[in-house]
């Protein structure tokens, strides 16, 4: 059965119980009026006067019912505006009843107190269906909703019927009134198009949102804002509300969760993802960092300040903060000592290239947990400086492993990168090095190691987001590399969430283990990029125009976070997948790398790119052999 059969449906039940009860109601009134006011003998009227009287008030009812739409409503999420309309439609009927009673007999014969009588009776009826209804889906179903704040802004509202009914009862029940001014509902689940919930119609589905805009800027001369709730803000439906304000100058805004239901909020660009963000779980991380001293490289850093933000809400011991900006490590500092005072902290200054200064740091510090977010990530200028990549990503995550390994640290993370599955450009390389390199010092010694792997990080430096923002700010063109671009994204949040649970989950292990999380499908940037346009509230293509620059130096069409034989499995933690792999990590491994590291810092470009290939290649390789093998063994059980 399709919604729209449904609804009818619905519709259909509701409408012939308000005409049924209200027929009822009218014979009930008679009956009543006879044995109140009669001699209980022979009736004062004629009998045919209850059939016609009652089907007349029937019909009464079923025009006004039709006229003021009673029947849209939805019985369980009756509000008090739909408890008004009842009662006009009461007088209405009352209105339509009389003309044609008079026409029919003149009122002879007809008693005019059951007229009276009826009313309460068939009022009796209307609202004892709907409370037991309204009482299945709320504890108050006899509360008075408060009056709406005279400044209140006009809104629409899309999302589910359970998030859109959540909203409106958390609004009617704000202190000195609903805080927004609903004007119309979109129901992205189709289940109740043409209804109402809590007295607000619903225009329809998210196909509707541009129709029903026009209306309401007919009926009240300005468009209303779009406020998305609930399902409204999947990136399906989002880019289906960008699409229609963009031309109406519309303002876009989104409903906040849990206690600020009712607070207004601009879209955030992870709305755009194709997915739902990772909830967190800080159970996990609180038995791991709780009384425990952390050490954090690039602390500083967009993802290494994140880190210390929820590791500090964990309450560690002490914090080690390690970056080799000043400012950044100022910033960072600062923020910890001011929203944080309790907990000890070392801030410092250093670099990871300096094998003796970080074996000095970890001898000192001594850290029950290092997490290394310390890198060069942006992909273009690694490729016109390959020997600084080579140095930081690499031989920096060597040093800083080694001492972690030398210096009895319980756990170690780093942060990887999917530019180091099958990399094809200087950053992925150095980061796949820097992972085959992990593995080896873990496996060489008692230190549990987890490698974290993810896609872009949404609002992070360099990223797009930024770059698409500033770039519509200035009134465009916005650049796009290709037209078929995609990448992975991820929150600021869910980055360094999956870093601490991915920690948590390595003291499961001895070994070094790798992780990812569930970031869904890649999303097309060129449909980003329309879409970030039109939450500015411009046209793309028109207002503002979109230029296709060509792939930078370094850039693939596609991403990805595991290599073809790597297998995924579910992990106690939501949204976090571990990555069988075979890993090859030897003495060999180290001792081949060392070339590298010469070559780079000699700057030797073409020798450090040379050797930097043909290591990973070789390592890979090596890998995908090994696991081609083992197939080939269990093939033979």
């Amino acid at each position: 059965m399709t919604p729209q059969i449904q609804a009818r449906r619905a519709i259909a039940l509701t409408l012939g119980y308000d005409i049924l009860v209200a027929g009822l109601s009218m014979l009930l009134a008679l009956e009543a009026r006879w044995r109140i006011f009669g001699d209980y003998g022979a009736r004062p009227f004629p009998d045919e006067m209850l059939l016609i009287a009652s089907s007349v008030f029937a019909v009464s009812a079923a025009l006004s019912f039709f006229i003021l739409k009673i029947h849209n409503q939805v019985w369980r999420h009756l509000g008090w505006p739909d408890a008004l309309r009842i009662l006009y439609a009461a007088i209405l009927a009352v209105l339509i009843f009389l003309p044609i009673i008079v026409i029919w007999n003149g009122l002879a014969g007809f008693p005019r107190s059951s007229l009276f009588l009826s009313i309460p009776i068939w009022l009796l009826f209307l609202f004892a269906g709907r409370m037991l209804s309204l009482t299945r889906s709320t504890s108050r179903p006899l509360q008075v909703f408060k009056r709406r704040r005279i400044s209140a802004p006009s809104v629409i509202l899309v999302g589910n019927e359970d998030s859109l009914v959540n909203t409106l009862r958390d609004l009617e029940n704000e202190p000195g009134g609903s805080s927004l001014r609903v004007l119309g509902l979109i129901e992205t689940g189709r289940l109740t198009i043409g209804r109402s919930l809590r007295g607000i119609t619903i225009y329809g589905g998210p196909d509707k949102i541009g129709q029903t805009l026009d209306l309401l800027q007919a009926r009240y001369g300005a468009y209303p804002w779009v406020a998305a709730v609930g399902d409204g803000r999947s990136r399906v439906v989002m880019r289906q509300i960008l699409e229609m304000t963009s031309a109406r100058n519309s303002e876009v805004m989104s409903l906040g969760n849990g206690s600020n239901r009712t607070v207004l909020e601009p879209v955030r660009p992870e709305f755009l993802l194709g997915r739902r963000t990772q909830t967190r779980d800080t159970k996990p991380l609180k038995s791991l960092i709780e009384d425990k001293h952390i050490l954090i490289t690039g602390a500083g850093g967009t993802i290494g300040s994140e880190l210390v933000r929820q590791s500090a809400g964990c309450r560690p011991a002490h914090i080690t903060l390690l970056d080799s900006s000043e400012y950044n490590l100022y910033k960072i500092d600062l923020y910890l000592r001011t929203e944080f005072p309790h907990i000890t902290l070392t801030s410092l200054l250093a670099d990871i290239r300096d094998q003796a200064s970080m074996n000095r740091i970890m001898a000192t510090a001594k850290p029950d947990i290092v997490i290394h977010a310390a890198a060069l990530k942006h992909v273009p200028l690694m490729e016109m400086n390959p020997c600084e990549a080579v140095l930081t990503n690499a031989y920096g995550a060597l040093n800083v492993a080694k001492a972690a390994s030398e210096n009895s640290v319980q756990h170690f993370v780093l942060i990887s990168t999917d530019k180091a599955v099958e990399p094809d450009n200087v950053m992925g390389s150095t980061k796949r090095l820097a992972e085959l390199l992990t593995h080896h010092i873990s496996a060489e010694s008692a230190m549990s190691a987890a490698l974290v792997r993810f896609g872009n990080v949404l609002g992070s430096s360099g990223s797009v987001i930024p770059l698409f923002e500033s770039q519509i700010d200035r009134g465009g063109p916005v650049t796009v590399t290709h037209p078929e671009i995609t990448r992975f994204f991820m929150t600021l949040e869910e980055a360094a969430y999956l870093v601490l649970q991915a920690a948590a989950l390595s003291t499961e292990n001895t070994h070094c283990a790798t992780y990812v999380l569930d970031m869904g499908e890649p999303v097309s940037i060129l449909r980003l990029a329309r879409s970030m346009i039109r939450l500015k509230g411009f046209v793309p293509d028109e207002e503002i125009k979109i230029i296709f620059t060509g792939l930078r130096p370094g850039d693939k069409l596609y991403e990805s976070l595991t290599y073809a034989d790597e297998a995924l499995e579910p992990t106690l933690i939501s949204g976090i997948q571990h990555v069988q792999t075979e890993h090859i990590g030897t003495p060999e491994m180290e001792a081949a790398s060392k070339a590298v590291f010469e070559a780079a810092e000699a700057r030797n470009v073409v020798k450090t790119l040379y050797r930097l290939n043909r290591l990973v290649q070789k390592s890979d390789k090596l890998r995908a052999d090994s696991a081609r093998e083992s197939r080939q063994i269990l093939d033979t059980f």
